[in-house]
């Protein structure tokens, strides 16, 4: 049999949000120490740049397009394929705690089974739904789930109704009173989807999420094998930590993101040299992801405000990295420490004051498109520690685990196992695949994109608001922030062509029929 697995994953998260890819804000000493020890992936690249698609490629090994999962509130088909029923097969133990995301979490009929499974469950005394209610499902054959806030049917909002129902007003809430996005503001900058949270510390889903996956591993025989999916909510918005823990940062002291353009005159110059959704969405004239609030005008964004968003961030990812190091500590305490791999990543970025937005959107620029990834193998691999600078997607994290488990990646699976050095990396000829589709308030927009040789190239299909002629080139080495849009440099025709058919050659069939979006998220 083949190593133990514990996968990581936060929800929204930056590249430059860990101490060893450059952060000044917050503090990751356990995620930095594996690093240190294992193998970091410095262009790690999702194959969608919001939760669904990207959460679904990542537990399929596939690109949208195959899965289906097209756009957030598409759900994953029940019967779809999962690297966790893979090793489950193979006599792995599985769980899945925290967020999953693979159906939509607006589900007042509980017609999805992500849903259901939390609101027919029972707690007991020696571990809450332990009467089969946690699974199986999708190849786990135990699931605990939460997400941001403790509203609706899933395990950690039922826990905190139940235990701790005093404490369920703290947290921001996501939907208005019309079930649209909430675009209120709070903190002391009135940024939005930012709200002082009286909540405890031990009673927040990070620590829960642990606390879970601490009691699952506790359950296991010292022998057997096992595939954890430990799965952060945060640092997603809402951006309401524990009121008590935003002592750990000032946020009059945090500096401004490298990507926020202090100048309006500059910062709209900018915009206007990329296609024009961007400068529509910067106005609140266009909104093409629907966890975006319809009601906020980005323009609006103060230096202050992304100060203020920028430290809550940093707050919940030095409270992610403390739950990591809790789990690790227990991995150690059960003799485990030379026999797990650990790897760590999220399912997209966040647009933290870049080009003067939030949120995330149809914008495939390394804010949303660089992601934090580290595999550190089990100790016992012998394998070196080393930095991967070419680029690799999520859709080869299945078949890493698949290889990391010692058996056979399925041939449904699209991807390849991670290169464990530059070496291995530079002999794999695929370019690494980004695509967005959305049809969304009656606009529709569709991004084709390819990272390869340092170069980011988009292409944009027709829709609602491009023609199909648009696009977006970005030379990474000479222009990292992605300011200057290259497209239509007649200097660089040649490599955009390349590009461009490079990337038509490598693009998969869309799945038919497309699926339905059966819920905005």
């Amino acid at each position: 049999m083949g190593r133990k697995i514990l996968f990581v994953t936060t929800d929204q998260q930056r590249y430059d949000t860990l101490g060893c890819n450059g952060a000044v804000v917050g503090r990751t000493p356990v995620l930095d120490r594996l690093a240190a020890e294992g193998v970091r992936y410095t262009r790690a690249v999702p194959q969608s740049v919001v939760c669904m698609p990207s959460r679904a490629t990542m537990l399929t090994g596939q690109h949208p397009e195959t899965h289906g999962v097209w756009m957030n509130g598409v759900a994953l088909p029940v019967d779809a394929p999962s690297v966790a029923a893979v090793l489950h097969r193979a006599g792995y133990r599985t769980a899945l705690i925290g967020k999953p995301h693979f159906e939509p979490f607006l589900d007042p009929f509980g017609r999805f089974v992500e849903n259901a499974l939390a609101g027919t469950g029972r707690p007991t005394t020696t571990s809450p739904w332990a009467d089969g209610t946690t699974g199986p499902h999708r190849g786990f054959e135990h699931l605990e789930f939460a997400t941001h806030t403790p509203m609706g049917p899933l395990h950690y909002a039922r826990w905190l109704r139940e235990r701790h129902p005093e404490a369920v007003a703290g947290f921001y809430a996501v939907l208005d009173a019309e079930l649209e996005v909430n675009a209120e503001g709070g903190g002391a900058t009135g940024a939005p989807q930012v709200k002082d949270n009286p909540i405890p510390r031990e009673w927040y889903h990070t620590d829960w999420v642990a606390d879970r996956t601490i009691a699952w591993l506790d359950g296991l025989g010292d022998d057997e094998d096992w595939f954890c999916w430990m799965s952060f909510p945060d640092p997603h918005h809402p951006w309401d930590p524990p009121a008590s823990e935003m002592r750990r940062v000032d946020w009059r002291d945090v500096p401004l993101p490298a990507g926020w353009i202090d100048d309006r005159d500059e910062r709209e110059r900018v915009l206007d040299g990329k296609p024009r959704h961007w400068r529509l969405w910067y106005e609140g004239r266009l909104v093409s992801n629907y966890e975006a609030p319809a009601r906020w005008v980005p323009a609006t964004l103060t230096a202050d405000q992304v100060r203020e968003v920028n430290a809550r961030n940093a707050v919940e990812v030095e409270l992610i990295d403390e739950a990591v190091g809790r789990v690790l500590a227990a991995i150690e305490a059960r003799g485990w420490g030379d026999d797990v791999d650990v790897i760590f990543t999220t399912d997209h970025g966040e647009l933290q004051g870049d080009f003067g937005l939030l949120f995330k959107g149809p914008y495939h620029v390394d804010a949303l498109m660089r992601l934090p990834l580290i595999w550190r193998p089990a100790p016992r691999a012998g394998v070196a520690p080393a930095v991967v600078s070419r680029p690799v997607g999520l859709v080869d994290l299945a078949p890493t685990f698949c290889a990391v488990a010692g058996i056979d990646p399925p041939g449904w699976m699209e991807g390849r196992a991670l290169p464990l050095d530059d070496d291995a990396a530079a002999r794999r000829p695929e370019p690494v695949l980004t695509t967005w589709d959305s049809e969304l308030h009656g606009v529709g927009v569709h991004l084709r994109t390819i990272t390869r040789d340092g170069w980011v190239c988009t292409t944009y299909l027709p829709g609602t608001v491009h023609d199909g002629t648009e696009g977006e080139l970005y030379d990474l080495t000479d222009d990292p922030l992605q300011r200057h849009n290259r497209w239509d440099d007649p200097s660089l025709r040649s490599v955009r062509d390349d590009l461009v058919d490079d990337l038509r050659r490598h693009l998969r069939p869309a799945r038919r029929p497309r699926l339905p979006v059966e819920a905005p998220v």
